[in-house]
């Protein structure tokens, strides 16, 4: 099932005013025409959920520095499809004061520094530095950089004053550094004072987007942001299905990694539910096609006697088929494929552990009435049955222990890409 949206306009036949539109028409399409050279067509590259400080009744340390004052920070991304030219995104989204950025700048990655002779500034408006208020994401001025697909970007920002780190994506899996005193925005390298697994104000990264380009959004909780994976490695599923799309014929088709470490359907909790990010997430990029969602494990693990969140309602499994009916809903009104992806096996998540109550029998029972859904309701307009995929035949409803990083939920490395290589990417690309 695809959306095809219909546009059509009448106009009456007015000769006057016909003829001077026409001539206004032609006076102004040379500026037309140069205006959008100018401005270019931009598909997403790379993405970094934002997400907000959380609160310390929930288990896991946030683990990140709470002010940065006088630092630089340089981070690491390895982009999709690749371009000519280059932007970035910076996010103030969950910030409340003003962020100063008092420079910036972008260039290809040597290893764990930065190769000097691709070092851009980025500006914004062509000013050095910028002010992102509240609320706010920050869209630097294009950078002439030739950057290939699946190449690796490494991106800084000095802040000058003292800083809230307010917005951050908090499983990056990927070192961040962190500087001593100063901007360090044009140094080829420095020796951090810290360092950070976490994406600090750093959203997302543009190119410059060839005719035929589309992207794919990945919508989804820690299994998809690669919790247990490999740090600096990008062994995220989706990454492996970056370098599967490059590989097989599909070079202008971006991955786009929206995923959040604890991320639920219908409740916030470490990150925004995803009924409310949906804008954020989904409909902020340019150019998406399609839309794939994993998500829902958390609905029904985290609440419950033991887990996570003790005093959150526990959801039916209707409850959550309805959060999907909606962002379903929601893709189709913009023309966009939505793809469901089964809840994977998690019986005996966190064993030995104080969260053991993530998973109980009756828990189980909601995962595998989702899955059901998924598969035969008919509401996605393709499904990925990483289910049965991962299900130890031997022990149904435990994930293989081949693949297991050891807590009973979340993949290893291996598991990641055997998740990726049982992905038909017709389903992605639409054709």
């Amino acid at each position: 099932m695809q959306a095809t949206l219909i546009r059509r306009q009448r106009r009456k036949q007015m000769p006057g005013i016909l003829a001077v539109a026409t001539l206004l028409a032609g006076a102004w399409a040379p500026l037309a025409q140069a205006h959008a050279a100018a401005v270019g067509d931009w598909i997403t590259t790379w993405a970094a959920t934002p997400g907000p400080r959380w609160s310390d009744e929930l288990p896991a340390p946030f683990d990140v520095p709470e002010v940065l004052d006088n630092q630089t920070v340089l981070q690491f991304t390895r982009i999709s499809v690749g371009g000519d030219r280059v932007r970035v995104v910076l996010s103030n989204q969950f910030g409340s004061k003003p962020v100063t950025i008092g420079a910036a700048s972008v260039a290809l990655a040597a290893g764990r520094g930065i190769d000097a002779a691709s070092m851009h500034a980025l500006t914004w408006n062509g000013h050095h530095t910028v002010v992102i208020p509240p609320g706010a994401p920050m869209l630097s001025d294009p950078v002439e950089l030739a950057a290939p697909a699946l190449s690796t970007l490494a991106i800084s920002f000095y802040l000058p004053d003292k800083t809230g780190l307010s917005t951050v994506h908090w499983d990056g899996r990927s070192t961040g550094l962190i500087s001593a005193p100063g901007n360090m925005t044009t140094a080829a390298s420095f020796q951090p004072v810290t360092t950070t697994q976490s994406r600090l104000f750093l959203s997302s990264v543009l190119v410059d987007a060839r005719p035929a380009s589309q992207s794919v959004v990945f919508l989804a909780d820690s299994i998809t942001d690669g919790y247990c994976s490999k740090p600096d490695a990008n062994d995220r599923w989706p990454d492996h299905v970056a370098e599967r799309l490059q590989a097989e014929g599909h070079p202008d088709v971006a991955v786009v990694n929206e995923a959040y470490s604890g991320d639920r359907v219908l409740t916030n909790g470490m990150g925004t539910d995803a009924l409310s990010r949906f804008d954020m997430s989904v409909l902020s990029h340019p150019r998406v096609s399609t839309i794939v969602m994993m998500m829902g494990i958390n609905d029904i693990g985290w609440p419950g006697p033991h887990a996570t969140t003790p005093t959150d309602p526990e959801p039916t499994a209707e409850d959550i088929e309805t959060g999907y009916q909606q962002i379903i809903a929601r893709a189709h009104l913009h023309g966009l494929r939505f793809i469901a992806v089964t809840l994977t096996p998690f019986i005996d998540t966190f064993k030995g552990t104080p969260g053991y109550g993530y998973y109980t029998p009756a828990k189980e029972k909601i995962r595998r009435a989702v899955n059901q859904w998924i598969r035969t309701s008919g509401a996605a307009d393709g499904v990925i049955d990483f289910d049965r995929l991962l299900d130890d035949p031997a022990h149904p409803g435990h994930l293989l222990a081949a693949d297991d990083c050891g807590d009973h939920l979340h993949p290893n490395d291996r598991g990641y890409k055997a998740m990726a290589d049982a992905v038909d990417l017709k389903l992605l690309v639409g054709h």
